[in-house]
């Protein structure tokens, strides 16, 4: 299973800053057999206590992006 690594409030809040909510993103890496296709873009729903970003993918996928494992830019509105 995926490691839960702490995160503090500050990291949270940066976290937040630069994935606000409605921002788009596009998938780079991600350690899951479920996981979306790399390349896959979606839109970040917002961000949880321990630092995951809740994603509503484009494929109708809604996986959390994992904080510290798996990895995601943030791409222009479209």
């Amino acid at each position: 299973g995926k490691v839960i690594r702490e995160i503090s409030q500050a990291r949270l809040e940066a976290l937040r800053k630069e994935y606000p909510a409605g921002c788009r993103i596009e998938l780079l890496k991600m350690d899951d057999p479920f996981a979306p296709p790399i390349g896959t873009k979606g839109t970040v729903i917002g961000i949880d206590d321990i630092g995951s970003i809740m994603v509503r993918w484009d494929n109708g996928s809604s996986l959390n992006v994992a904080y510290g494992e798996d990895q995601v830019r943030r791409i222009s509105h479209e």
